[in-house]
């Protein structure tokens, strides 16, 4: 039923198919995405029962006309937005423009823990911020997938200083491997003038960028940082869905405050920047905290991801 775990369970192998590549897939994370797919609250509506979730995967590349057999890949799927199956699986039938060839040397786990989350923490902050060299940028929900990538992103963009802010010890433990310049900690309840009062004092004075995953009250504290020309990026509302901002703020020091989205991205600035992605992550600036448990092992690792404040979960079939 929908919102329950996926069940463990056999189902053909898909089809070849014109214009689709059939891929055996050896790494799938689940993502927020897949919940909400799952449980029927997305904007897409519920999807068609049964149906195998899974909206990412790295893979071999089983019958292709677009791609050699065996080349590796990594792929998105519409599984829960649109009829068919999805990448928790051990084989899954994707549309070729969705399908993306490499030869980075990141294991499959880790190239899948990273997936699109790395894609939108290097796009929002190389195509929608324009982040210069040596320019400050904070990372709000830094502990995030998204945010954990946005730190390796900035750092191979050539920022000058990383703020990296989260909210519990854990948090700041896994924070601590990705290496920011400084990282602040945030109480359950946060006042907004010494959120500021910490942000500047972490930042040095002001801040360039703000990479922000989760709007509301962080985000309304992390603006009024912001030095002259500088820019907020939206990925998400995590915090809350509305933040009050000050139009003189915004006109005094030419703010800009920009949305951003993977789905405003043509195939190709996908691919690019996925590559530019694990190209970071082989040089070892840029990783996501993940847990890799066995496909048969999907139903618990379902629950596990949907209690949230883990390290991301990758799926692994045939283990």
């Amino acid at each position: 039923m929908h919102g329950g775990p996926p069940d463990f369970d056999a189902r053909a192998d898909p089809e070849p198919a014109a214009g689709r590549t059939v891929v055996t897939v050896t790494a799938a994370p689940i993502v927020p995405l897949d919940l909400l797919c799952a449980a029927g609250t997305s904007y897409f509506g519920p999807p068609a029962l049964p149906y195998v979730p899974g909206v990412q995967g790295v893979g071999i590349v089983t019958q292709s006309e677009s791609f050699p057999q065996g080349t590796r890949v990594f792929f998105a799927s519409q599984a829960g937005m649109a009829a068919g199956d999805g990448s928790l699986a051990e084989r899954c039938s994707i549309a070729d423009a969705d399908v993306i060839g490499f030869d980075h040397q990141v294991p499959d786990t880790a190239v899948a823990a990273i997936g699109l989350s790395g894609v939108a923490a290097w796009m929002a902050l190389s195509w929608r911020a324009g982040l210069q060299s040596g320019e400050t940028v904070i990372v709000l929900g830094a502990n995030g997938a998204v945010g954990q990538a946005a730190i390796g992103a900035a750092r191979a963009l050539g920022a000058g200083r990383i703020v990296a802010v989260c909210r519990s010890e854990r948090a700041e433990q896994v924070l601590a491997d990705a290496a920011p310049d400084a990282i602040v900690r945030l109480p359950s309840t946060p006042d907004l003038d010494t959120t500021v009062d910490s942000l500047r004092a972490a930042c040095g004075g002001t801040a360039d960028v703000v990479l922000d995953p989760v709007f509301g009250r962080t985000a309304e504290a992390a603006i009024q940082v912001l030095g002259n020309g500088g820019r907020l990026v939206n990925l998400g509302g995590a915090g809350g869905d509305a933040a009050t901002l000050s139009s003189a703020s915004l006109r005094s020091r030419s703010l800009s405050v920009l949305g951003y989205t993977n789905n405003a991205l043509r195939p190709a600035q996908r691919a690019a920047a996925l590559k530019a992605v694990l190209s970071a992550a082989a040089a070892g600036r840029l990783a996501v905290d993940h847990l890799v448990r066995p496909l048969s092992d999907c139903a618990a690792a379902w629950e596990r991801a949907a209690a949230g404040s883990g390290p991301r979960v990758v799926l692994v079939p045939g283990s």
